[in-house]
């Protein structure tokens, strides 16, 4: 049974305003736990005092991909001081996609999350299923070229969706790597391009990616959003809506 999280990213204007009361809202809406992208200047002592309060579990944190590189040691400790076992990269500029680079780079990131009891995990979007790594998309390739006990998937199904490629095929090609998975949903524009949407209200076949990635193993399934057509508060908790209804119906989460 998935457990499910928010990626605060969602909320990004509301926790700078108000980064506590904002956690607390999260709470009361019935996640079970944040996965977080930067802690607006607290503490780890008052980040762990509010998780604490609140009962949420931090579940993971995107931590930029220079700060993984050149401050791996300071991330780890920040994040195993709240409870958080799992970092993960989630972008890659242009700039930064030299996929041989990337790939010896996580290798080594991994290896210090590991000897730490931490884990790292890369997060995908569109590009890594555009771009070519040896003859592979970039996606495979990285995580072909880093062995699994270093470098976990969080896969972002919705941006899989996108690519053009089949997001329950990719979850059970990675079953047993994919401790978190990104629950996302979205309508294509007349561009072409993304609109990300509250849960239930687009084209990406939800029930179908929950199912999978309970029998692959995964334990969290994080709601986002990245752009918002109405109030972000109202639309994470209209996805927790659609969650609890899936829910009610036998779908395999905790709510």
């Amino acid at each position: 049974m998935l457990k499910i999280g928010l990626q605060l990213y969602t909320l990004r204007e509301e926790l700078e305003q108000d980064f506590e009361g904002t956690i607390r809202k999260v709470a009361e809406l019935g996640y079970a736990g944040v996965e977080f992208f930067h802690f607006f200047g607290r503490t780890a002592e008052e980040v762990n005092a509010l998780l604490q309060e609140t009962g949420l579990t931090a579940l993971g944190a995107h931590r930029p991909y220079d700060a993984m590189l050149n401050d791996t040691e300071q991330e780890i400790s920040f994040n195993l001081s709240i409870g958080n076992r799992n970092l993960i990269v989630p972008y890659l500029t242009e700039e930064q996609r030299n996929w041989d680079e990337v790939a010896a780079n996580l290798r080594k990131i991994g290896e210090q999350c590991s000897a730490r009891g931490a884990v790292l995990s890369y997060h995908n979007h569109d590009f890594e299923f555009i771009e070519q790594f040896s003859g592979r998309t970039a996606f495979d390739g990285i995580f072909e070229e880093v062995p699994a006990d270093l470098l976990q998937v969080e896969m972002d199904t919705c941006w899989v969706y996108y690519a053009g490629y089949d997001p329950v095929e990719y979850i059970h090609k990675y079953a047993g790597r994919l401790p978190i998975i990104h629950l996302k949903d979205m309508k294509k524009r007349e561009d072409g391009s993304a609109e990300t949407v509250v849960l239930g209200e687009g084209e990406v076949k939800l029930e179908a990616i929950l199912e999978a990635a309970d029998a692959a193993g995964a334990e969290w399934a994080v709601v986002e959003q990245d752009y918002c057509s109405r109030s972000p508060l109202e639309s994470v908790a209209d996805s927790m809506k659609w969650i609890t209804a899936y829910a009610n119906q036998g779908g395999k989460v905790h709510v």
